[in-house]
């Protein structure tokens, strides 16, 4: 196959180009060149800002487009109709956060959210209108390919190269050792996807000339499965300490970011438990827990300000054994 990926060299869309290549499709790059330019030496590549200019796609033409850098409505349009007559599927990296209501686990059929007051062509500094937004592009896909559109919603991407400090928070705390905060009860559940089995598998897609929408991330994983696999990967001496949610949120622990993947609010819960049983249907796969942690630790750092401090950790366990 013939395949044209928009972005292509940062988190998913390396996994992406990386699995294609390994099963032997002639790859096509369009971005800026500004994000690992010289990753993929022996891929065309094409430079050009989507945002402003898409006359360097003129002329060509793909199997299938994989868009993995769509977030403002217009722009995703002024893409898809650009290459309508160019490509036979288009492919829209979407998110689990297009539903309305988290407080269960949403399904392709749940209500999405509205934009509301909210703009439609800037992403908001606290991300609120993202998953509005990220509805918006995936009608502009599906209105201009309708049954030749794809659109694949991912939960949590994780894995080599993430270039947040979610997950990754987890395997490196348990590197360091010692007593960690996590939340309890042990057979709580988290939901997340290695960005190498979503790439693979949107490759995968792509092969079948498939069509639809998908929720993609694995079924929940509980947190002594993760916890148990960092310390099997790392031979680490960390201890868990398990504290309910109700001393946490006592003690205004931050959800999401200071512990990183933790839901508690009834609100929120249902980001942890959305139902994927289409995608596992159309041949989502997952590798075991170990090797995403693995893959983590290898090639992913903490680089934002996700991940409780150490002080914060050390005081939180005090409290709750006073």
């Amino acid at each position: 196959m013939k395949i044209l990926i928009l972005g292509g060299t940062k988190f998913l869309g390396r996994a992406t180009v990386e699995a294609a290549l390994e099963r032997g499709h002639e790859i096509t790059l369009f971005n800026r060149g500004e994000t690992n330019p010289d990753l993929f030496t022996d891929v065309e590549k094409i430079r050009g800002d989507r945002t402003e200019d898409l006359s360097g796609l003129d002329g060509g033409e793909w199997d299938a487009a994989v868009d993995t850098s769509g977030y403002i409505p217009a722009v995703v349009r002024r893409s898809a109709e650009a290459l309508k007559d160019s490509v036979g599927r288009y492919l829209f990296v979407s998110s689990v956060s297009v539903y309305a209501d988290f407080t269960k686990g949403p399904d392709e059929n749940s209500p999405r959210a509205e934009l509301g007051d909210a703009p439609s062509d800037e992403l908001l500094q606290e991300y609120e209108n993202y998953g509005a937004l990220k509805a918006l592009c995936e009608d502009a896909v599906l209105d201009v390919y309708d049954d030749r559109g794809t659109i694949v919603r991912p939960g949590l991407i994780v894995g080599p190269h993430d270039p947040t400090g979610r997950f990754t928070y987890w395997p490196h705390r348990v590197a360091r050792g010692g007593e960690v905060v996590v939340p309890a009860p042990p057979e709580g559940l988290v939901q997340f996807i290695d960005v190498r089995d979503l790439g693979r598998w949107i490759v995968e897609l792509l092969g079948r000339d498939q069509g639809g929408v998908f929720n993609a991330t694995r079924p929940g994983v509980s947190w002594a499965e993760l916890f148990e696999s960092a310390l099997a990967v790392t031979g680490s001496d960390a201890e868990p300490i398990w504290i309910p949610a109700e001393f946490l949120q006592h003690q205004e622990v931050g959800e999401w970011m200071e512990l990183p993947m933790w839901l508690a609010d009834p609100e929120w819960v249902g980001m942890n438990q959305a139902d994927v049983s289409r995608a596992v249907a159309a041949g989502l796969a997952f590798r075991p827990v170990e090797e995403t942690v693995r893959g983590t630790l290898d090639e992913a750092d903490t680089t934002d300000d996700a991940g409780m401090k150490p002080e914060r950790e050390r005081e939180l366990i005090e409290a709750w054994r006073q």
